[in-house]
């Protein structure tokens, strides 16, 4: 890593076998098995107290086995597609995920008094998580009368499962100081003393869904759908005095929308979504929050330009959320309910070929992020991580003949707006940046292909995101080779 002091090691197999066991049946497993020991780098601390930020190489959080992560993931996936006949497919799988991160780790107790002490604890987790999902649908095409139908109905089942064990040591005043402009690393580690996290939740999800497309006329399309789960959440927390809760939920979400082709390449929609997650975890004090809530509009047009070798799409949208989660300031371990939050804002995307030696994809966002109603936070508060305004462009251009033919050269820009740190009244601001990238390719031959890219090639400094009191340095100038060989 270009941050000081920080190694990690990862390994990682993804096997995908297909099997086409006949004309009308396709079996495909998909496995992804990944190892993977690092430190937990917090990054850059952003403190009101501090005088200003140290450098984005600067790393204060130790070494070695004093802060280093083992994390295990397995994920093992099983799908079928069976053709019924030729208007209606059964389709359906199963996938197993299993994790686990343990191991210890360094993180700040509070804001430095002085400006540059920053008292830290030394912790140590392991967290283990399980995921079992299992999924059954039928796809089918008919017509009732002038209408053609496209129907989708299916069912699903989903047992999740966490347990989690953090102990730290001391938050006591001057526990494991350490000098965030100039920090000496490989101080002796503080005994743990404090269990803050020992819980086990488990999450039960029935869901049945069904959705019918419809075309109308030969340009008009409706889309009707709606989905009906049941939830089942235990929650136990094993601290000493603490409690913990059941609570089971039904929902239902509909969904509808319209699709009208003004040309054959241009096409206006309109959508409305309901959604419904129940949140995880336990508040200070204990208790289960109520569910996420959420309800979505949206407005869009999409065009097929140059003989349909561009695309370009647009889309206006307005999304209210209740009961979404946030960092409790009295504790940052803990989360509370902002209470209800609003985006809403304008995407626009383009892809394709401008020639067809020219390939370009980039998009323009504007998102009205904010809280809206709370009992603690005001109105109008933005929330952490959401830039106002993005903007992204890649050009490529590949040489189809000559001397050159096989090379192709690229430029990629980014500009990324100013952002608020975390979702609170007062707090830092991740100022606006803009990065550009150059990369470039050669094609040997139809099996062998090279590549050399040069990210952030001006050495924009930078903040990529934040986590409570935490924001990430974004990487300096990075040259970066590789080669591809295809089968």
């Amino acid at each position: 890593s270009f941050r000081d002091d920080v190694e990690s090691e990862r390994y990682d197999v993804a096997p995908v076998l297909s099997w086409q066991v006949n004309d009308s049946t396709r079996i495909v497993f998909e496995g992804d098995f990944m190892r993977n020991n690092h430190p937990l780098d917090r990054g850059l601390t952003r403190y009101g107290t501090q005088a200003g930020s140290a450098s984005r190489d600067t790393y204060i959080w130790e070494k070695g086995s004093d802060n280093l992560l083992h994390n295990d993931n397995n994920m093992a996936q099983l799908r079928f597609e069976h053709l019924l006949n030729d208007n209606w497919t059964l389709a359906g799988g199963m996938q197993w995920l299993d994790g686990t991160l343990q191991g210890n780790a360094v993180e700040a107790n509070k804001a430095p008094a002085d400006g540059h002490t920053l008292e830290r604890n030394f912790n140590y987790r392991k967290l283990e998580w399980t995921d079992r999902d299992y999924q059954l649908n039928l796809t089918g095409h008919f017509d009732t009368g002038a209408f053609s139908h496209t129907l989708l109905t299916g069912i699903e089942y989903e047992d999740y499962d966490y347990r989690s064990i953090i102990q730290r040591s001391s938050a006591a005043d001057g526990t494991y100081a350490i000098d965030i402009y100039h920090p000496v690393l490989g101080q002796p580690r503080p005994a743990l003393t404090r269990t803050t996290t020992h819980d086990q939740e488990n999450l039960k999800t029935w869901a049945w869904f069904v959705q019918d497309q419809v075309a109308l006329t030969e340009r008009l399309k409706a889309l009707a759908g709606v989905r009906l789960e049941r939830f089942e959440h235990d929650y136990d927390n094993y601290l000493p005095g603490a409690k913990g809760w059941q609570a089971a939920d039904n929902a239902v979400t509909p969904r509808f929308g319209l699709l009208y082709d003004l040309t054959d390449t241009v096409a206006v929609y309109a959508n409305t979504a309901r959604s419904f997650k129940p949140n995880t975890g336990a508040s200070r004090q204990g208790d289960g929050f109520d569910p996420e809530k959420g309800k979505s509009y949206e407005l869009g047009v999409k065009w097929e330009a140059l003989e349909r070798q561009l695309s370009v799409d647009a889309a206006v949208y307005h999304i209210v959320k209740e009961n979404v989660l946030t960092r409790d300031p009295a504790d940052p371990n803990y989360s509370l309910a902002a209470g209800e939050v609003r985006s809403r804002g304008l995407d626009l995307n383009v892809a394709g070929n401008i020639t067809p030696e020219w390939r370009v994809i980039g998009g323009y966002a504007y998102v009205d992020a904010e809280v809206t109603k709370d009992n603690r936070l005001p109105s109008g508060t933005r929330l952490a991580n959401i830039p106002r305004n993005s903007f992204s462009l890649l050009n490529t251009y590949e040489f189809q003949d000559g001397l050159a033919k096989g090379l192709g050269l690229g430029v990629g820009v980014k500009y990324v707006d100013d952002r608020n740190g975390q979702t609170e009244a007062v707090t830092y601001t991740m100022e606006q940046y803009s990065v550009v990238d150059l990369l470039s390719y050669y094609k040997v031959n139809e099996h062998v292909r090279l590549n050399l890219d040069v990210k952030n090639l001006f050495n924009k400094g930078y903040d990529e995101g934040a986590f409570n009191t935490y924001a990430y340095p974004g990487a300096p100038r990075t040259v970066q080779a590789g080669v591809a060989y295809t089968f």
